[in-house]
């Protein structure tokens, strides 16, 4: 038990986080019971609270029942009770709630510092997803507690959770309505709590206690009644369009990301999202749809890069629609040799998504006596005096990076935030998820 909160620990404080091959997922499984809630620690009653500062220990609360249990789902608009599981539905959404009280007795007057939510949301596609919540408090003994909820495929299609912008709240007495937190508590920063503000102080006695919530939706995967396809080009007005181009740094690329009812109902509300990776950015204004109500295009939202993506409408059966943008290298950190970016579409349906890729490649020629090469040890392209080169620790093949561990992310909205790797008892869909933690790692070999 003792190995496995150190694991979770690590896990939370790990900025972080890379999906791994059920081959290196099999040589770990964690029984749920054990991740539930913890640690292991001293519980009260409302009768009779606690003696010191300590979150979420007291077993007979009226609101929520056993605080340990603090983390709960139900379905946005639902008078359901909270659920340690849910079954997800497409296109349906879930609440996500944390309760955080300081359990120390009103009349010793003893207020919890550096109060701090942090949440493990998973970003991965999966058949289970667990979503775990942690109170941090520099004061309080434990230091910090944990607990978890799992959303379920009903179907066994595989999903992802994607988190719903601006759904972020602390709501308590003072804030009955909520008050919006930084979404740094999906990272190991975390989000600051508080009573009257969010300073981190939180006094003991159930009046001053509250709720985290935030929503998230499930998208699911694998459905077949539409199409989609993303390609780029170099330059407004070339009609060559294909899946990967070559071009300058400074230069300026237009996508094209497709879509087609190919079922026989009407698919509504279709959501198109581009995640532009690090080094390309959007040129404002620049994004077009082209549909049946617009067959020579026209002008439409910017918001197709952000976190939610564009909603481009209902769409019958056969038709479809074509959304365009350009984006600009502004790579500043390529001095020297050849980078790919690989740019991500998705296309959302109510029933589920599905993605596609573009690449754009920039190469720079390099100084003499300089060379462009793979770090072995950090998985990181770049650039060494070629007097320097060392195969043991260099390689001239940079395919060689492509390989785990990750250097970088996509920006998604969260671009840091945490995908969980927690035991779900069974491996899901053949994946689990690892960190790139030193710490982490040797937690896994000691098994």
């Amino acid at each position: 038990m003792k190995k496995v909160k150190a694991l979770l620990s690590a896990l939370k404080r790990s900025p972080k986080l890379t999906a791994i091959v059920a081959a290196v997922a099999g040589a770990i499984i964690i029984p749920t019971a054990l991740l539930a809630w913890g640690p292991d620690r001293p519980t009260y009653t409302m009768e009779n609270p606690a003696d010191h500062i300590t979150f979420d220990s007291i077993t007979d609360n009226p609101a929520i029942g056993d605080e340990r249990n603090f983390v709960g789902i139900r379905q946005v608009g639902s008078n359901e009770d909270w659920n340690d599981t849910e079954t997800v539905q497409a296109g349906k959404q879930y609440m996500v709630r944390m309760y955080v009280h300081n359990n120390a007795a009103s009349n010793l007057n003893l207020v919890a510092k550096n109060v701090t939510a942090l949440v493990n949301l998973p970003t991965a596609t999966a058949t289970s997803q667990q979503v775990d919540g942690f109170i941090d408090s520099s004061n309080a003994s434990p230091t910090e507690v944990y607990d978890s909820a799992v959303f379920k495929s009903g179907n066994g299609q595989a999903f992802n959770l994607q988190y719903q912008s601006g759904s972020l709240l602390y709501a308590n007495n003072v804030y009955p309505n909520g008050t919006p937190l930084p979404e740094s508590i999906f990272t190991s920063t975390g989000a600051k709590l508080g009573y009257s503000k969010m300073d981190g102080n939180i006094p003991g006695c159930n009046q001053y206690s509250g709720w985290v919530s935030f929503v998230v939706t499930p998208q699911f995967s694998g459905t077949t009644d539409f199409t989609m396809s993303k390609q780029v080009r170099t330059t407004a007005g070339n009609d060559d369009w294909s899946k990967s181009v070559n071009v300058n740094k400074g230069d300026s690329v237009d996508y094209e990301i497709s879509y087609q009812n190919t079922g026989t109902t009407e698919q509504d509300n279709v959501v198109v999202n581009d995640y532009l990776p690090k080094g390309l950015t959007y040129v404002p204004d620049s994004t077009k749809i082209m549909n049946d109500s617009n067959p020579n295009g026209v002008k439409t939202d910017d918001g197709v890069t952000s976190a939610n993506g564009i909603n481009i409408g209902d769409y019958g059966p056969q038709e479809q629609a074509f959304i365009m943008f350009s984006a600009k290298v502004t790579d500043t950190s390529l001095t020297c040799g050849t980078q790919t970016y690989v740019n991500k579409a998705r296309v959302t349906i109510d029933q589920g998504y599905k993605e596609d890729t573009a690449n754009v490649t920039v190469t720079v020629p390099c100084q003499p006596g300089k060379i462009q090469v793979c770090n072995l040890a950090t998985k990181q392209i770049q650039v060494i005096n070629e007097s320097d080169f060392d195969s043991s620790k260099y390689s001239k093949n940079l395919a060689d990076c492509n390989s785990t561990p990750v250097t970088s992310l996509p920006e998604t909205g969260i671009s840091t935030g945490l995908m969980s790797f927690i035991g779900l008892g069974v491996v899901t869909a053949g994946v689990m998820y690892a960190v790139r933690s030193d710490r982490v790692r040797r937690l896994l070999q000691r098994g």
